[in-house]
């Protein structure tokens, strides 16, 4: 068995390798400046560099590249060899402090939202120390910022630094009013849940729709699905448990905290979650979980789906976006202590949230939005596309106790036993968990439920943390004014719970019930991505984000552009997919059993005149009939496709893809689900949901 000890984040330049590697002053500068959120002394960037080479090059790197994360939702790399030319015709290996600082990558060809011309290329990469640079596949790779030539972040890792300076800043308020003078920074810490499929990789390779959508655009139920329970947790099947064991391997040599494993609730989905770690290595340790899941499932015949939900019928997949805010002295804001009644900070931290969760539902909504988790968002197993936040009885006791303004007694944790002595006894939990909450409390950190599994963790914690960061400024400018501090603060979190206690709701999120008392509360229930881009630009948003530096009009502007342009171009793909899958192989395929039993209906009247030939004519006529259905709707589908690619205003279009287009889509499908039903396997010119869910 190999030691983990010995090989955990063995591709990684980090601490210790630099520790040893570089001189003392330079390392304590570095990770001062780190640590603190300073600036990096530019004179130590040549000697970083040069050891940074020299020890990428001793593990088996050629090239460096700026690893960045554009707005295309995936990462980008341009490898440069280290190699530069000498005199005498030889080479020597070369990689300078300006190459580790700033990279000038072809901006044109990445998503802008028009804020770059096609002929206006120039873009730049910029180093970010902050997250350890690693060797991948033979390339040093530094992980970097994206901006325009303009400075305008064209990324999503920009905006998440800015997020995480802004709620340093006004948390720091917070703690000194607190007195803890010994704290010099406050992070955000998140452990974000992956959730994903595995397919064959030969049943893969014979679904157009998969490979180039993600999803199944048609395909029928089998007999059984997930309703037994028998896949949630169950013994992990040998080929997944190889493939999962050289996943945790990779992930470990690159220090990505992979921690637990083990089947989901749908049938050939499974999960990986990662120990906590600051916001934006976690981002960036997320994209590379998703980049190797992939890769390494190729390795055992396997294909990894990332999709919000590959499989209609079944469970689509999320990614749980588990934050926490801590000191660098090991201080968690969302810790209740023994006494929660008493722990103010925490107290204030809460009702921070949820004022913040409260007053922006709509930004919340907006970073989990894209056509994919659409159709996951309301399903049974994921969250209603309404914001809401779970508390649990204890917490919400409390809070009604101070809005009220009477004593609270804590509860004692419960010792529970379950009956047979041989079992000890274990201490409930304070709280409970409602799975059916989007954004529920859980111990010691907010879990936000509502991300889809292949988005980027990046845009639902800019959007967070800015918008706790906003609130802890108000909460602040309040209570350095205060003469009675705890006085105040009892007073800020009892008129904050009275304000903003309609976000609150512990009951069943999966409800028709919970529409109906939401929509009386007040709060939002943006359906679609379509509905939830435009809120992106309203005023108080853009004020908001403008007043912490986070993201500027112009930026946001182009991001609302980009979600559209994405939608449309998803929608479109998958149109064209699915008209293609129809004409060239489903209405064939209907077509040549159909012609199958008319000549056994006809045969069997030439052996037997008068001979019962209802099975026949009953298939002949159903088959027909669908056949004409799905042929009339394809070339609607067709026309449709045709008809928003012609609008001009973005937002229109994509109004037209969902209102139209995907309306179209569904219905296809209906009929070519209902097609596949009656159709004899051998005629079906796809694997159905049978072999590719339980074929593993």
């Amino acid at each position: 068995m190999k030691d983990i000890n010995k090989f955990f984040g063995c591709n990684v330049f980090n601490d210790s390798v630099m520790a040893e590697r570089l001189p003392e002053e330079i390392f304590n500068s570095l990770k001062t400046s780190v640590k603190e959120g300073k600036t990096i002394d530019r004179s130590i960037a040549d000697t970083v560099a040069n050891a940074m080479k020299e020890w990428a090059i001793e593990m088996g790197a050629t090239h460096f590249s700026h690893w960045f994360q554009p707005m295309t939702g995936i990462t980008a790399e341009k490898h440069d060899s280290f190699i530069a030319p000498t005199d005498d015709g030889h080479i020597i290996m070369e990689f300078s402090g300006k190459e580790l600082i700033k990279g000038e990558p072809d901006a044109s060809s990445f998503p802008s939202g028009g804020l770059r011309a096609t002929f206006e290329a120039r873009g730049y990469t910029a180093w970010d120390p902050s997250s350890f640079a690693f060797v991948k596949d033979h390339t040093l790779c530094i992980p970097t910022a994206f901006c325009s030539y303009t400075g305008h972040a064209m990324d999503k890792k920009t905006p998440l630094l800015r997020s995480m300076d802004a709620i340093n800043t006004q948390a720091m308020r917070i703690v000194k009013l607190f007195g803890l003078e010994d704290v010099k920074r406050v992070n955000v810490t998140v452990g974000p849940e992956q959730e994903y499929f595995l397919v064959d990789k030969k049943l893969y390779d014979l679904r157009p729709d998969l490979i180039f959508t993600g999803r199944t655009l048609l395909g029928t139920k089998p007999p059984k699905g997930q309703e037994m329970s028998d896949h949630y947790f169950g013994v992990i099947k040998p080929r997944v448990a190889a493939f999962m064991h050289e996943l945790d391997e990779e992930l470990w040599k690159l220090g990505v905290l992979a921690k637990t494993e083990h089947n989901e609730a749908a049938p050939a989905q499974h999960e990986l979650a990662p120990i906590f770690t600051t916001v934006n290595i976690a981002a960036d340790h997320n994209q590379l979980t998703m980049e190797l899941m992939k890769k390494t499932a190729l390795k055992h015949g396997l294909v990894c789906l990332l999709h919000e939900k590959p499989f209609h019928g079944v469970n689509g997949s999320g990614k749980h976006n588990n934050w926490s805010i801590t000191t660098d002295t090991g201080i968690n804001f969302l810790s209740p202590g023994k006494n929660p009644s008493d722990n103010l900070l925490f107290l204030l931290t809460l009702v921070a949230v949820i004022k913040a969760v409260d007053e922006h539902q709509d930004l919340l909504r907006i970073s989990v939005a894209s056509a994919g988790n659409d159709h996951r968002l309301g399903g049974h197993e994921a969250p209603p596309a309404i914001i809401s936040m779970f508390l649990g009885d204890e917490l919400t006791s409390i809070l009604q106790d101070i809005a009220k303004g009477v004593h609270h007694d804590d509860a004692k944790r419960i010792k529970m036993t379950v009956g047979a002595q041989v079992i000890p006894y274990i201490r409930r939990d304070n709280t409970d968990r409602n799975r059916t909450s989007p954004f529920a409390f859980t111990g010691n950190k907010f879990e936000f439920r509502m991300l889809g599994s292949e988005a980027s963790i990046s845009d639902s914690n800019v959007m967070l943390n800015t918008m706790v960061a906003d609130v802890f400024s108000e909460f602040a400018d309040r209570l350095e004014k205060a003469e009675d501090f705890e006085a105040e603060v009892r007073a800020v979190i009892s008129e904050t719970i009275k304000q903003h206690e309609r976000i609150i709701f512990d009951g069943d999120g999966y409800s028709d019930e919970w529409c109906r008392e939401a929509a009386k509360r007040g709060l939002l229930n943006l359906r679609s991505t379509v509905e939830a881009i435009g809120h992106l630009n309203k005023s108080e948003n853009v004020a908001l984000f403008e007043r912490h530096g986070v993201l500027d009009r112009i930026e946001l502007q182009c991001r609302a552009d980009i979600a559209y342009e994405n939608y449309c171009k998803t929608i479109h793909i998958e149109a064209l997919t699915l008209i293609d899958m129809i004409r060239r192989d489903v209405t064939p395929a209907i077509t040549r059993y159909t012609d199958k039993l008319c000549i056994a209906a006809a045969n069997k009247k030439s052996v037997i005149e008068g001979i019962d030939l209802t099975v026949e004519t009953t298939l002949i006529k159903q088959l027909s009939e669908l056949n004409a259905q799905i042929f009339t709707l394809t070339n609607r589908l067709v026309d449709a496709v045709k008809k928003a690619e012609a609008i001009a205003h973005i937002d229109r279009r994509a109004d037209a893809y969902h209102s139209e287009v995907l309306w179209l889509m569904e219905n296809i499908r209906h009929a070519a689900d209902s097609a596949e039903e009656l159709v004899d396997r051998n005629y079906w010119p796809y694997p159905g949901y049978d072999k590719l869910l339980f074929n593993i």
